[in-house]
């Protein structure tokens, strides 16, 4: 299925070229990472379906994340650094089945853009470790009118009051 999803890709790019639109390759020169694993260390840590949304770009199904209803106060942290992205302070429901944030913590996120579905979307990902989290959308609540849409996967929950685990080396 990937094979095939890089080959449409592939295609895709070709035919936005040929019609004069920029054919994106958002993923081919991403920024250098404070924290660089092989493909194999970052197996041995996360679940195949972190693995799959952090490192090849995927996404969960709507609906599928636990963190979705997830209300304590707390941080969201990245599922593969450990590198807090999210005060639970910002969280809201957005309907859309994935959980959503209207302003992530300073410093933690990055972005690139990236053309899968034809037009260009804003995806974000760990400023430290770069993997994928999600995209934002510019349809969210104020104060910011941001809505962060996250894969649940990509995440780990610390409740308030419970340490935060340290950042992986």
């Amino acid at each position: 299925m990937k094979k095939e999803r890089r080959t449409l890709l592939k295609q895709l790019g070709a035919v936005l070229a040929a019609v004069g639109l920029p054919a994106a390759t958002p993923h081919a020169a991403e920024p250098p990472f404070p924290l660089k694993k092989t493909a194999a260390e970052w197996k041995a840590i996360v679940s195949p379906a972190a693995y799959d949304v952090l490192f090849e770009h995927g996404t969960e199904r709507a609906g599928s994340s636990p963190l979705n209803a997830e209300k304590r106060p707390g941080r969201y942290v990245c599922a593969a650094c450990n590198l807090p992205l999210f005060d639970a302070a910002h969280k809201y429901e957005s309907g859309t089945g994935w959980p959503s944030f209207w302003q992530p913590l300073p410093g933690a996120l990055g972005t690139s853009t990236d053309f899968k579905l034809i037009y260009p979307r804003t995806e974000y990902h760990c400023s430290r470790c770069g993997g994928h989290q999600g995209h934002v959308f510019n349809d969210g609540p104020k104060p910011t009118g941001k809505r962060y849409c996250n894969n649940g996967v990509a995440l780990a929950f610390v409740p308030q009051g419970a340490a935060l685990p340290a950042l992986r080396t």
